[in-house]
């Protein structure tokens, strides 16, 4: 980086580290280079990290979604230039998903597993106008659908768990 005319400027060293930053984010660390599953792969990567990992407090995991939601948001609009709209490799969404679909969620396998497969179910199949969500412009399309997914994932499963059906 250098400051030109009064400006900050970024060198081309400066610019490749932010493309390699954001693909390192949208990837989830490389995850979404994996050509077939990587969405699920990285779901499941964020379920074992907040199965293994308990002492995540409701503000951290609120925190932390933010914190993903923005990165991914902004990753995501970066990476579309070069790979195009919604590529397979921005699985950063999935983790957002992930995470909405376990707030408040008991640490509990039955609970974790159950989240997966209803975040996962209404990612692939999109219904409810979580299709629509895609045609948001840049980085907010291909994080919204996510999200959306992860709150239909979150109401069934804590209807599940309050309703006490397993």
């Amino acid at each position: 980086m250098a400051f030109r005319d009064g400006c900050l400027s970024i060198s081309g060293t400066g610019r490749n580290f932010m493309i390699r930053l954001n693909k390192i984010i949208a990837t989830v660390c490389g995850i979404g280079f994996i050509k077939k599953g990587g969405g699920t792969i990285a779901s499941i990567a964020y379920c074992i990290v907040w199965f293994w990992v308990p002492c995540f407090s409701l503000n951290l995991q609120i925190f932390l979604l933010l914190f993903v939601l923005i990165a991914g948001v902004w990753s995501s609009a970066k990476v579309e230039k070069i790979w195009g709209q919604d590529n397979f490799r921005i699985v950063i969404d999935e983790v957002a998903g992930m995470m909405i679909a376990l707030l408040f969620v008991p640490v509990k396998i039955k609970y974790v597993i159950t989240a997966l497969v209803l975040f996962r179910f209404f990612d692939i199949l999109k219904p409810l106008g979580i299709k629509k969500m895609e045609k948001l412009p840049s980085g907010w399309g291909v994080m919204a659908d996510d999200v959306l997914s992860g709150f239909y994932a979150l109401i069934i499963i804590q209807t599940v768990i309050t309703l006490k059906l397993f």
